[in-house]
């Protein structure tokens, strides 16, 4: 259980007391009145074959507020389309299936591409950018949540304390941001914010001095975690990056466009666990080597375009600064896992630093030989003006998909 303590630039709300979810959901299905809610799922079909969305689906199914679920579909043909529909047909709630590899959605693909609109990438990032724009086309929602489908601790608290400080009408935020401890088996979990970002953010405020943005990302528990509801006007602004950058560059495009006033983080599980990714040490086009390049990427990008210059010798300073930051936080670390009993592998947790540091240093080297990279999808109002009636067209192709 946390405490009151507030730090940073947002606003914190804490797990304080074990309020019942039927109490949550009495409040929801009020607020629903005036903001109705809707829920986005970005799939693989492999996970509908997995135990952590079955079980997902089953807490779904429970949920008394929400008026749609939007389920992204990726990497599925045919004859796996039509098992998908019968897989969530047990949703008592509205819900579509986006079958992203579809011959409807890919036609409206083709045609974003013609107009250089189309997401450069497969992945999450074309997934929920999708998604998004469906949920805009079918004006069903006044606040949107989103969450990833490999959660195995999953149950539908985490989804009440998620939307509940977007949807409470008697509080300001637009966006929320969910955030939890990464314990498994005994052991920490999260290396990729613990050894990556945090000792990063601290290593950039050394080299580059007091940052606006800097201070805004170290404000979050949990930055990387997937899990975030929004006000339905945010989405149609917001640029959705095609890479591993996809939740940093979510919260550096609410921070470019909203106040931090009005932008929350919320404790939403005592408990969370789902699909970990393998280091990939030999490989930096896959796992967590490339999720450390894309994340490291990002933060530079956002960081040029407030100002700030980058050299390959800068680059190298921030890669010994992050080093040494890391190797401390590790011993933190260490000792907070002994004194509650849990297990941490110091071998294990240098190797990832030092991968990490190595990988630093390669997303400098990426950023200044390729400045001119936009991982970013266009936001919807960009695909809007540029083709009136697309966002009919794509609502019109999932319903048929739906009913056919």
């Amino acid at each position: 259980m946390s405490d009151f303590y507030q730090k940073g630039e947002i606003s914190t709300l804490h797990n304080l007391t074990d309020r019942s979810v039927e109490d949550f959901e009495q409040e929801l299905t009020m607020f629903a009145q005036t903001r109705p809610m809707s829920l986005v799922l970005p799939s693989l079909f492999s996970e509908l074959e997995g135990p952590a969305l079955a079980n997902i689906v089953e807490e779904l199914a429970q949920v008394p507020y929400l008026a749609e679920i939007v389920i992204g579909l990726d990497r599925a043909d045919k004859e796996q389309f039509e098992y998908a529909k019968k897989y969530f047909s047990k949703l008592p709630q509205r819900h579509r299936i986006l079958w992203n590899d579809g011959p409807r959605l890919q036609a409206l693909d083709a045609e974003l591409k013609d107009k250089g609109l189309s997401p450069r990438e497969l992945g999450k990032g074309r997934n929920v950018w999708f998604c998004f724009g469906y949920t805009i086309s079918s004006r069903r929602a006044e606040v949107v949540g989103l969450h990833d489908c490999d959660i195995l601790t999953y149950d539908r608290k985490m989804l009440a304390r998620l939307l509940y400080p977007v949807a409470n009408p008697n509080f300001s935020y637009v966006f929320a941001k969910g955030f939890y401890p990464r314990i498994n088996e005994g052991r920490f979990s999260g290396r990729v914010t613990r050894l990556l970002v945090t000792p990063l953010l601290r290593a950039l405020k050394k080299v580059i001095g007091d940052h606006d943005y800097l201070t805004y990302l170290d404000s979050f528990r949990y930055p990387l975690a997937g899990e975030f509801a929004m006000r339905a006007s945010v989405v149609s602004d917001i640029r959705i990056p095609s890479d591993w950058g996809l939740e940093i560059g979510v919260l550096s495009e609410i921070r470019r466009n909203y106040s931090t006033k009005v932008i929350a983080q919320v404790d939403i599980a005592d408990n969370y666990d789902h699909k970990h990714q393998v280091m990939s040490e030999e490989d930096a086009s896959t796992g967590l080597s490339r999720m450390s390049i894309d994340i490291s990427k990002a933060i530079y990008r956002k960081l040029a375009t407030d100002g700030e210059i980058f050299s390959l010798e800068k680059f190298r300073t921030i890669k010994a600064t992050y080093y040494r930051e890391a190797l401390d936080l590790i011993e933190n670390y260490y000792n907070d896992a002994m004194m509650n009993g849990l297990s941490v592998d110091r071998h294990k947790e240098e190797q990832a630093v030092e991968l990490f540091a190595a990988n630093i240093m390669q997303a400098g080297q990426v950023f200044l030989e390729h400045p001119e990279e936009v991982p970013f999808i266009p936001s919807w109002s960009r695909v809007h003006a540029a083709m009136p009636g697309f966002l009919t067209r794509l609502n019109k192709a999932v319903e048929e998909d739906n009913e056919s």
